[in-house]
């Protein structure tokens, strides 16, 4: 689809009719500035990353009016590569939250199932390539947020290897986890865009200088792949979903001559309890900047609840008192979950288990911080561990569409 054909559905369908609240801000004045690999390609992207000249607001009234100054690096790369920015997107408040609803700028509809959460954080960049407004799209990934709402609304979300991709341009949630994660409706779009925005970069010290991503590979499937099924009996997974998943395993191990064996990361368990706690501290350092004096409003003054929740945890926990307590404790446990990993990688080659462990619940329905936060149960161990994942679709229940998640060892995308 053309780029005017996209404005022109955009406009009808995202405000209007079906309401999908995909786009904070429609880039009517996109057009192309280079040639490559992505010519004439629509490309959505959140609103947490910095695109010279448009509001990079991280759908919060905070920065409800800050105009980017600069292309983040990755856009960089898409507009040098024909890429075609078409707007920014909607997303949960400064990355915080899993369903898409705690945006300042109204929730986001799951256009493959009206009526339910698109999933978060990246619920907009989810929502727009769902309701076919863009080619492509950019999310970021902390603990399941490009995966999390790629398996709500069927389609794909990558979680790439942390370091794999600069951060530069990204207003970050938690320095330990976020990656800007690519999104696509298919798997070679997904590769695609992953293929031009990966690599190292100067202005991102973690980043690291790699081989790049062989799209040859993309388009052939192995046999013979050696394929650990993650041992869930710890957690709690929906049965039907379960079933859907292991069924797609089962599929493609006669198609393709696979291995399959039931692998057990120890300490899955504490994958929750050892992400949020390293999330709320780097939240709240992160956030001090927004004072109110150099740009934008006071944070405290005009967030949502879920972000003053996670500035107050964070401050608690960073306080020297506490921080031996629960800090610094779930970084032990964060590199345990890494070395686990790493030793399940010596056995198999993917690990894979389903994306979310239950079907999304519908917009405005009250459900516990606890409830909400377990939507990341099995995507959040990848980005402790600091590995490559991908969100692909397996199928539906109840007409709702499912997730497949597959995690490889780090630097293998």
């Amino acid at each position: 689809m053309t780029l005017q054909k996209y404005l022109q559905k955009i406009h009808e369908e995202d405000k209007r009719g079906k309401k999908i609240n995909a786009f904070l801000k429609v880039n009517e004045k996109a057009k192309q500035e280079g040639k490559g690999k992505l010519n004439g390609k629509c490309i959505a992207v959140k609103a947490n990353i910095n695109v010279k000249g448009l509001i990079a607001s991280c759908g919060s009234k905070t920065l409800e009016g800050y105009k980017a100054s600069y292309d983040a690096s990755a856009i960089k790369k898409i507009k040098q590569e024909g890429g075609i920015i078409i707007g920014m997107t909607n997303m949960d408040e400064f990355a915080q939250g899993s369903s898409g609803e705690t945006s300042a700028f109204g929730p986001t509809q799951n256009p493959s199932a009206l009526g339910l959460i698109p999933g978060g954080t990246s619920s907009g960049s989810a929502a727009a390539l769902a309701a076919d407004f863009c080619d492509m799209a950019l999310g970021s990934d902390t603990g399941g947020s490009s995966r999390n709402p790629a398996s709500h609304c069927g389609i794909v979300g990558v979680k790439p290897s942390y370091g794999s991709v600069s951060r530069y341009g990204l207003i970050d949630s938690s320095m330990s986890f976020d990656q800007i994660a690519p999104m696509a409706k298919n798997v070679s779009d997904a590769a695609l865009l992953l293929s031009v925005i990966y690599g190292g970069d100067d202005c991102d010290a973690i980043s690291v200088k790699n081989d790049g991503i062989d799209l040859k590979k993309v388009e052939q499937i192995p046999r013979g792949v050696k394929v650990g099924l993650l041992d869930l009996s710890e957690l709690k997974v929906d049965k039907e979903i379960k079933k859907l998943v292991e069924e797609r395993i089962e599929e493609a191990r006669k198609k393709y001559g696979w291995y399959v064996e039931r692998i057990k990361i120890k300490d899955l368990d504490l994958a929750i309890e050892a992400y949020y706690p390293i999330v709320y501290v780097e939240f709240f350092s992160g956030t001090r900047k927004f004072d109110g004096r150099r740009y934008g409003k006071k944070i405290e003054a005009v967030a949502g609840p879920e972000v003053i929740r996670r500035i107050l945890g964070g401050g608690e926990i960073a306080k020297a008192e506490h921080a031996s307590r629960y800090y610094y404790q779930a970084l032990k446990v964060k590199k345990l979950i890494e070395q686990e990993f790493e030793e399940a990688f010596k056995k198999v080659d993917c690990i894979i288990c389903p994306t979310v462990p239950k079907l999304p619940h519908k917009i405005g329905e009250k459900i516990s911080v606890e409830e909400m936060y377990a939507y990341d149960a099995l995507t959040v161990p990848a980005n402790l561990a600091g590995c490559c994942a991908v969100s692909i679709p397996a199928g539906k229940l109840k007409g709702i569409p499912v997730g497949l998640q597959i995690m490889c060892d780090k630097f293998q995308d």
